[in-house]
């Protein structure tokens, strides 16, 4: 997921699945087997297009309509004061949805300028143009149009002190000739570990499914995001690196020492609900010192270089320092990866959790019926006959994507349209966009703020070109040279896999949700075993 925006989608790479042979995994169903088809990574070595003269950008499947030319309103008002007023809006008065949502009404356009965090005193130039619907905000995606160095955490970048000194891959714009071979080598990665994810996925979740049965008989409750963490991590330790962080130094710590080091580089953009007196100078005046974590990142660090000398002898071959590439092993694996499933998978349980025991039927129904169907055995091939587990995966990335927030900076003089007027956009001005805004845009969704569970069944699945959580559309694939996150097919298979794992195991679940610095926090209050 190494794509230029503030966000926890997985980690880079790309999973398909033609048709040909490959292992197999076996649950506890027992039937005659048959061949799914393996995963497998395509990547383009095509360099983007040089940028043409302005034109108005829409989404790649419409052509430019005449808009009327409107001056882009808002301001960013008196320099120190207009930045933290606005910050002050976004995190403490308004909070930030009903920040975006207070603009858009003031100012009667999806396509404003305004200030984004941190702004004084970390962020020389917080200045932006916001962009909040499904047609101004592809542009985002189009690097002949807008630079992303440099961008990943928006109006300011966090020290390289706690990345090993390196720009890592996900602050790399296309252009720069280390971005295609980082992204290359995690694409190798990947593909080179595709066969052990379907096996190593079952054994992580299913020590995690047993660990929360167990807090449920005891407390009369479970934190699933707790016990998620862990087998996140573990999950991706053994899958793309072979390696059971039990086995060594690492033990279990991995979560607690990526919260603290994802903390330092993110401070400044997180309300950590601490009173405003105190979080103001504490996150907002200076980025907090990366040497206090340099030891648990230096462990972190220890781990991946021990683990992966496979996908370290590749990049040398790729020209790349064993040293650097693990730098961006630890970031790929820990920040995007990692994080991404720390995020995505609470999301999940949260948002079927509230769809009710009848949704919990239909989907036991379905996966367990293709699963039988499939001689007892979760593949590729056997998921892609789940229509309705498929949709509610795609529903749940619309609703609450994990790539949030997004940035780019023009590389010239722009045109773009939103679906009222057109705007005309500076060179080197900065674009951000708000992506659960974009992905709820009733212009584009029937009942945009619900969660529809069937949304992407049937002629619904044409709509999967709007669902933008990886850095491009759904239906567009990662490359070399392009930004859209190289895992995101891992993405969907990940998910897939949970729900999959889940209902094999349970008929429906009862949860309680709290509130998180980053994402939600689920607590499981009742599971019912599988009764068919």
């Amino acid at each position: 997921m190494a794509s230029t925006s503030l966000s926890f989608s997985l980690l880079p790479t790309e999973f398909q699945s033609p048709r040909t042979s490959s292992k197999l995994y076996t649950p506890r169903v027992r039937s005659a087997a048959i061949r799914p088809r393996p995963i497998t990574a395509s990547i383009s070595e095509k360099q983007p297009v040089p940028a043409p003269p302005p034109i108005t950008i829409s989404p790649s499947d419409e052509q430019p309509t005449k808009l009327p030319i409107r001056k882009i309103p808002g301001s960013y008002g008196l320099p120190y004061l207009g930045p933290i007023k606005d910050r002050q809006d976004y995190f403490y008065n308004l909070g930030r949805d009903e920040f975006f949502k207070s603009k858009i009404q003031k100012y009667g356009s999806t396509v404003f300028r305004a200030n984004m965090p941190p702004g004084p005193f970390i962020s020389s130039n917080p200045n932006v143009i916001v962009l909040l619907d499904g047609k101004s905000f592809p542009v985002l995606f189009d690097v002949s149009k807008v630079e992303k160095k440099d961008l990943f955490t928006g109006t300011y970048m966090p020290s390289t002190d706690l990345t090993g000194g390196y720009r890592v891959l996900s602050y790399l714009d296309p252009s720069e000739p280390n971005h295609a071979k980082l992204k290359q080598l995690l694409f190798f990665l990947l593909m080179n570990r595709r066969d052990k994810v379907i096996p190593e996925f079952h054994s992580t979740y299913t020590e995690a499914f047993e660990a929360l049965e167990r807090d449920l008989a005891a407390k009369g409750k479970a934190d699933f995001s707790g016990a998620n963490e862990q087998a996140a991590f573990n999950f991706l330790a053994r899958a793309w690196f072979g390696k059971n962080p039990a086995d060594t130094t690492l033990g279990s710590d991995a979560p607690t020492l990526i919260g603290k080091w994802v903390l330092f580089q993110l401070a400044p953009l997180l309300s950590l609900g601490l009173p405003k007196l105190v979080e103001e100078p504490l996150l907002r005046t200076r980025p907090l010192p990366p040497a206090l974590v340099k030891k648990d990142y230096q462990r972190l660090y220890d781990f991946f270089h021990e683990s992966s000398g496979f996908v370290l002898d590749e990049a040398e071959k790729l020209g790349v320092s064993r040293e650097e590439a693990c730098h961006n092993l630890v970031f790929a694996t820990c920040f995007n990866s990692f994080g991404g499933m720390k995020i995505l998978f609470p999301n999940m349980v949260k948002w079927i959790g509230r769809g009710g025991a009848k949704l919990h039927m239909q989907l036991a129904e379905e996966i367990r019926s293709v699963v039988r169907s499939n001689g007892g055995k979760v593949t590729m091939a056997g998921m892609e006959q789940m229509p309705l587990m498929k949709s509610v995966v795609y529903e749940v990335l619309r609703m609450e994507p994990p790539v949030a927030l997004q940035y780019g900076k023009a590389k010239r003089d722009l045109i773009i349209s939103s679906h009222e007027a057109s705007f005309e956009v500076k060179e080197g001005e900065m674009l951000f966009g708000y992506q659960p805004f974009v992905t709820k845009d009733p212009k584009i969704f029937e009942r945009a703020e619900e969660f529809v569970a069937d949304r992407f069944v049937g002629e619904g699945e044409k709509m999967l070109k709007h669902v933008l959580w990886s850095n491009g559309p759904e239906t567009e694939n990662p490359t070399v040279g392009n930004k859209q996150c190289a895992g995101k097919d891992f993405v969907v298979l990940a998910s897939r896999l949970l729900l999959v794992e889940f209902f094999l195991r349970y008929d429906s679940f009862d949860i309680q949700v709290g509130k998180s610095a980053i994402g939600s926090s689920v607590t499981l209050t009742s599971l019912k075993r599988a009764s068919f």
